[in-house]
């Protein structure tokens, strides 16, 4: 099998670039390096270690779970991590099964009662609902790789609690954009060593950071980023260095969500959960600044505690990210 590159595994199995490099950094896969090329390239043992992750992901099982299977040859430590979910997964098929018979109890009390809404004021009935607590629902089991990418898709849609709706304040910006391979990496980078030169934090701790696809063709999810460009809030006054550049966000309405584990399909989820609202509409083509480099991108990946994730070496592990996807009230 020949070496592929980080695009064509990205592209084949739908997962960014920066999902991969997540992966290599926390020990999950090793990349080897072309010959005469600088850049990663993947071989047999890589792509089948990496479809391994993929469907251990799939079946809910933690990242750091994942490595302690993969990097052991003991059958016992994988039996241990899959026992520990499944406990989990009994425990969330109890609760279900709890909350389809109150439900029917509930049916057959609205029944009985005609055409007036009211719910048994039973104390013990209701004690059993309050003491429910189902934070996500799994299946048993699954015969093929397109029933379980059909099950995880219809049991990864967000729901209204996922979701916040959060308004982003006017700012000026220091923003740095690279491109090619990597691209969100090196802007972000830029922006690392500008706010430690700066000493930003210092004059303004509360800085907030976001990076976005800038890309002139249109995105498609699991495809690499061509230019990825990366802000920090400034002050108004303060001169920004070449390469940077002063960027004015006129601020605006978003629909955020965490990104979780480091699963870029969450974009796709939310745009959906967006698209499918009865109070917001999609915004995304309408630009909230302007910009003379890059086209101006819609959606930002904000990094979650910024002061804490540069104070800590700004290390991809540290890294958390909110998405936020541009929205606006229906007429």
């Amino acid at each position: 099998m020949e070496l592929q590159t980080i695009s064509q595994v990205s592209k084949h199995f739908s997962i960014s670039t920066r999902t991969l490099r997540y992966y290599e950094q926390i020990g999950l896969i090793t990349p080897t390096k072309k010959e005469d090329s600088a850049y990663r390239a993947y071989d047999a043992e890589a792509i089948t270690r990496l479809r391994q992750i993929i469907v251990l992901r799939k079946l809910r099982i933690p990242l750091k779970q994942i490595a302690e299977v993969l990097q052991s040859e003991e059958a016992r430590v994988a039996i241990e991590a899959f026992e520990r979910n499944l406990a989990d997964i009994e425990d969330e098929i109890t609760a279900l099964s709890t909350i389809r018979s109150v439900i029917k109890a509930f049916v057959e009390y609205l029944n009985l009662g005609g055409a007036k809404f009211a719910l048994p004021d039973d104390a013990s009935l209701l004690e059993v609902v309050d003491s429910l607590t189902v934070s996500k629902i799994n299946f048993k089991e699954e015969k093929s790789m397109e029933d379980l990418n059909k099950a995880n898709e219809n049991l990864n849609k967000l729901a209204d609690k996922d979701v916040r709706i959060v308004y982003l304040p006017p700012m000026t910006v220091a923003a740095a954009y690279a491109s090619g391979e990597g691209c969100e990496g090196k802007a972000g980078d830029m922006i690392s060593q500008f706010v430690n030169d700066s000493g930003l934090l210092r004059i303004k701790p509360d800085a907030r950071s976001f990076g976005f696809d800038c890309s002139k063709e249109a995105v498609v999810l699991g495809e690499p980023s061509h230019v990825y460009e990366v802000w920090v809030s400034i002050p108004a006054d303060m001169e920004v260095p070449a390469p940077l550049v002063k960027r004015t966000f006129d601020g605006g309405v978003y629909a955020a969500h965490v990104l979780r584990a480091w699963d870029f399909e969450d974009w796709r989820l939310l745009r959906e959960w967006v698209n499918a609202s009865d109070k917001y509409e999609n915004d995304w083509n309408s630009p909230r600044w302007t910009s003379l480099e890059t086209v101006a991108g819609q959606g930002f990946e904000e990094t979650l505690n910024f002061f804490h994730f540069i104070q800590k070496g700004s290390k991809m592990e540290d890294l958390q990210l909110d998405l936020l996807f541009p929205i606006k009230e229906k007429a």
